[in-house]
């Protein structure tokens, strides 16, 4: 019984969905902000455009900078604890 190239077909659709968590390449997508920065910075009373609403968005942009790279830190400190003091059983 030959199947030729459709069983070669087949085994690559099997395969695929398993493969296309490799791409992610543990970078998280991106989440668009704008619209949660815009309305905490509006919610301040400031008007759209002026030096107070751009320095607003700055500080937020800042703000969410370095929560993420104290998660990053905090990930790394874990990691490297667990490789310097392994549990044996």
């Amino acid at each position: 019984m030959k199947f030729g190239p459709a069983k070669y077909l087949v085994a690559l659709l099997l395969a695929a969905p398993l493969l296309t968590g490799c791409l992610e390449r543990g970078q998280p997508t991106m989440v668009d902000t704008s619209a949660d920065d815009d309305a905490f910075c509006r919610a301040n009373n400031v008007a759209v455009g002026s030096n107070d609403y751009v320095n607003c968005r700055k500080n937020r942009d800042v703000q969410r900078g370095n929560a993420n790279a104290r998660a990053d830190r905090a990930q790394r400190n874990l990691a490297e604890q667990m490789l310097n003091n392994p549990t044996r059983p």
